[in-house]
């Protein structure tokens, strides 16, 4: 009677082990054609209203997200993630992931002094990339 109960178990619980697993094995992609204003545009906009939602004030986060795009536009930086430091003391960590469907920006760690926050399972916080496109 226990050995069927833990076999039922272990049924169910083996897709879902399979599918934590495929989750868990993201990769990180670089934006190809940043240059173009459109994806420039996205990148900036879904970078502020991430920074927003995390409680940077409206002026703090335009600023962030548009240096944030400049350096990265000048910069060939490959695919890696990528630091924004905030003026309150906060750090985000933030990367672009390639799906099927396009270019997902993740932020996935936020720091502040001692107090550190990630999440790269499920992610903090994650926005599609209009007009935008990428390669691992």
């Amino acid at each position: 009677m226990i050995h069927e109960e833990s076999r039922r178990a272990a049924y169910w619980m083996l897709p879902m082990l399979a599918a934590a697993m495929v989750i868990a094995c993201t990769s990180v992609a670089r934006l190809t054609n940043l240059a173009d204003a459109s994806c420039q545009a996205s990148l900036e906009t879904e970078m502020q209203a991430i920074l927003g939602g995390q409680g940077e004030t409206p002026e703090n986060a335009a600023k962030l997200a548009h240096r944030a795009v400049t350096i990265l536009t000048l910069g060939d930086l490959g695919p890696r993630p990528f630091l924004v430091a905030a003026p309150s003391g906060t750090d985000y960590s933030f990367f672009v992931e390639k799906t099927k469907s396009g270019c997902i920006l993740r932020l996935y760690g936020r720091e502040k002094g001692f107090v550190s926050y990630t999440n790269n399972l499920t992610y903090i916080d994650s926005r599609t990339l209009q007009g935008c496109s990428c390669s691992e």
